[in-house]
């Protein structure tokens, strides 16, 4: 079964806002085992609107629509979309009374245009929104549907999570059941390569890779009558994926990130952290921050941007700065060595580099990065060449920067040079 995305908005059209609510219909339709082939951004605009819809329904089965339900005169998805298949819009009492509701919780008034909001084509499904004003339809044409969601995206994930996944789990053949499985420290043309075979092999279940940045997600997908069935598909790829990229794989939840697989070797072998961070300026710390009960392990957090900083904060020497410059091996080395002198964390991570734009030469180019991990005792080193601008440079430092963590923890746990104290 075949799924089309449509986005309506002139201010996607013009780059005023970034479209994350296609990427995310087009992950959730992966896991539901849509193919989707159309993605299509429209802006207000009734003929041009008309036309997009009219196409995706000639060749998909079901179009997703975002966009386009609010009050004002250019939000045109909705009356497209009756005018399309051949549907009357009338007043439904029960949304009228939900914008009624809507508004006295927030105890202002209801402004007139707010009404069209509660106009709904006929035979439609319609979709409760808790979150706003705008419902949410779906149009069953024949056999085709047509589902319109609002264009915020903290309406449009609910609804579509609550409403519209129980809709088409009903409409599709059987159970589609799907697992991740997540690899860090490995590029996406690498992780291809080693899955090559499988992936030219693959019928039922299938996977696809997705990269992500500093680490690639790869989704198993199964079809069978039912869920346990589907699961018994899944199981021996799963296992062999995790044969293949070993300790590479960090998760096969899909609620775990990178930072809280990290967080979690941390807390279960009662070790402490701290960062000290030049060119990711605290975004390392950051990350780890988000985890919740990192405050059991997380002792500081250090930015030291400036060559000052690094000298007078992390005891970083001034005759390596000098010998090496700042973005060095020997001075990411001295930073994690620093940081753990001052409060003696079990772990360290240290990063330093060019960010860009400017900066770089040709002895060291915008993208240089070194990044040091200490544990207990031992200090490991890694240079990266990134590439980018600089808001990228800096994210896939942070993720390389965890990476190099776990890395650094698995190995020392292996080892068994450090346990629970």
């Amino acid at each position: 079964m075949t799924a089309e995305l449509i986005s309506v908005g002139t201010e996607i059209l013009l780059g005023n806002i970034v479209n994350t609510n296609a990427a995310f219909l087009s992950e959730e339709c992966a896991k539901l085992g849509l193919s989707c082939y159309y993605q299509t951004v429209v802006g207000d605009n009734e003929e041009r609107i008309c036309e997009t819809l009219k196409l995706a329904l000639s060749r998909s089965d079901i179009v997703i629509m975002g966009g386009g339900l609010g009050p004002t005169q250019d939000d045109l998805s909705k009356e497209v979309a009756a005018k399309v298949c051949g549907r009357k819009l009338f007043l439904d009492e029960k949304c009228k009374k939900s914008i009624e509701e809507y508004f006295a919780k927030k105890d202002t008034p209801i402004p007139d245009n707010n009404w069209k909001q509660a106009m709904i084509p006929e035979g439609s499904v319609i979709l409760e929104n808790p979150n706003g004003t705008a419902p949410g339809v779906i149009i069953e044409y024949g056999e085709k549907r047509v589902i319109l969601l609002p264009g915020p995206p903290g309406e449009l994930k609910p609804m579509f999570r609550d409403k519209v996944i129980p809709y088409l789990m009903k409409m599709l053949p059987g159970t589609i059941v799907s697992k991740i499985v997540k690899v860090c420290g490995i590029g996406e043309s690498a992780v291809e390569e080693m899955i090559e075979d499988l992936i030219d092999a693959q019928s039922n279940p299938t996977i696809a890779t997705y990269a992500k940045t500093g680490e690639v997600h790869l989704r198993v997908t199964a079809s069978a009558k039912t869920e346990a069935a589907a699961n018994k598909l899944i199981k021996p790829v799963v296992k062999e994926l995790k044969n293949r990229f070993g300790t590479a794989v960090y998760s096969t939840e899909e609620h775990v990130t990178l930072e809280m697989a990290t967080v979690d070797l941390l807390v279960a072998n009662e070790l402490t952290v701290s960062t000290v961070e030049s060119c990711t300026g605290g975004l390392v710390a950051g990350r780890l921050i988000n985890v919740p009960g990192v405050s059991d392990v997380f002792k500081s957090g250090f930015v030291t941007y400036s060559n000052k900083a690094k000298r007078k904060i992390v005891g970083v020497k001034k005759s390596s700065l000098e010998k090496f410059g700042a973005v060095s091996k020997q001075v990411a080395e001295e930073m994690a060595a620093g940081a753990h002198a001052i409060n003696k964390a079990d772990v360290v991570v240290a990063t330093t580099g060019i960010a860009g734009p400017d900066g770089g030469t040709a002895e060291k180019p915008v993208g240089l990065v070194y990044i040091a991990c200490y544990v207990c005792g031992t200090i490991a080193v890694k240079e990266f060449r990134f590439s980018g601008n600089r808001a990228l440079i800096r994210e896939k430092t942070v993720a390389a920067s965890l990476c190099l963590m776990r890395e650094c923890l698995l190995e020392y746990m292996s080892k068994n040079t450090f346990g629970k104290k």
